[in-house]
């Protein structure tokens, strides 16, 4: 969590002591020397180069706690650091009347629905207009998780949709956050990945950590280098010609699981632009087949995947609680696209 450096003693000209951290990150083993611009373009969701140079021109790029230049070449080993003299956004939390899908509410907890789009809390970038925006106007004093979010146990990213649960009071946060962490809660989704899947089901274990080279994906790494563990489990549900419509259980709830574990064995989610899904990965080479492709782009412009199920024991009761969702809109019109596609190509 950012916080404020103590000043023992103020000056006029702001210094370390009188600011706060942003972000911070430490180049890798591999790290090539970069230009510490570049090096924040590949780090930073959402930033700009023009922004960047800005802000290495205000004095608020550091690098081993030394102000540098946006021309500085970052090393492995650096450690690169934003300050500012004002908190991070996302602390300065503000409520605000969002329409929210409530599937489930009771007084210690409640399950939402997520549209596609909607960030679920503050972050660089996007300071407004998230989920915890609405829930904060929603439900006075929401307890905070581990890293601070008010109400949340899990979190789902911007462009997939569904389920949620969020906890009203701290014993419904401990309780949930337990089953999450000892992975006796059920979250089931569904995906529309590239490419005829071999196997009618399977499991891909592979510890996920952060890609090196771009902070903005994630990557399996071999056994025991760094990461953590991640298993997800897969079902087909329908082969579609060159897309598969499949089920997938989560053992663990890692950043981008299903979107990097699906990567890793082949098949990509379909749309997913921050992986490569947006490509005809595969297919013809037939200009109509491009177009027909092209349209579902435009008709689902995100990565298919949609949170369907979540089941977990209620916090004071202990009765199991299950919740199904359906497929939204973009989705469904997408995958049925792909159904009379490979019906007429039989």
């Amino acid at each position: 969590m950012p916080s404020k450096l103590p000043d023992p003693n103020p000056v006029s000209d702001p210094g370390e002591d009188d600011l706060f951290e942003h972000f911070r990150f430490v180049a890798g083993k591999g790290q090539e020397p970069l230009r510490v611009d570049k090096f924040l373009m590949n780090f930073i969701e959402n930033a700009t180069r023009n922004k960047i140079q800005q802000a290495a021109r205000g004095g608020n790029i550091w690098v081993n706690n030394k102000v540098v230049k946006q021309n500085y070449r970052v090393k492995a080993g650096d450690e690169v650091r934003v300050l500012f003299e004002h908190p991070p956004y996302e602390l300065l939390l503000t409520p605000e009347d969002i329409p929210l899908d409530i599937v489930y509410e009771d007084e210690t907890l409640l399950v939402v629905n997520k549209p596609a789009g909607m960030v679920v809390h503050p972050g660089h970038g996007n300071y407004s207009g998230t989920l915890v925006n609405a829930l904060a106007y929603h439900i006075k004093d929401l307890p905070e998780n581990s890293s601070g979010r008010p109400g949340l146990v899990h979190r789902i990213d911007k462009d997939t949709s569904g389920l949620l649960v969020i906890a009203k009071t701290d014993e419904a946060m401990a309780h949930l956050a337990r089953q999450f962490f000892e992975k006796t809660s059920d979250r089931q989704y569904v995906a529309l990945v590239w490419g005829n899947m071999e196997e009618e089901e399977g499991t891909v274990e592979g510890a996920i950590g952060r890609n090196p080279k771009n902070r903005l994906q994630m990557q399996v790494f071999p056994e025991g280098e760094q990461g953590k563990e991640a298993i997800t489990h897969y079902r087909v549900l329908e082969r579609l010609g060159y897309v598969t419509l499949v089920n997938c259980e989560l053992e663990t709830g890692r950043t981008h699981q299903i979107r990097v574990h699906m990567k890793h064995i082949g098949h990509t989610l379909f749309n997913d632009d921050r992986y490569g899904g947006d490509k005809i990965l595969k297919g013809t080479t037939f200009t109509k087949y491009k177009q027909f492709v092209e349209n579902c782009f435009k008709i689902l412009p995100r990565q298919a995947l949609h949170a369907k199920t979540l089941g977990f024991d209620h916090p004071r009761t202990g009765k199991r609680m299950q919740f199904d969702s359906e497929i939204p809109e973009d989705m469904a019109a997408c995958i049925d696209k792909w159904r009379q596609y490979a019906r007429h190509s039989q």
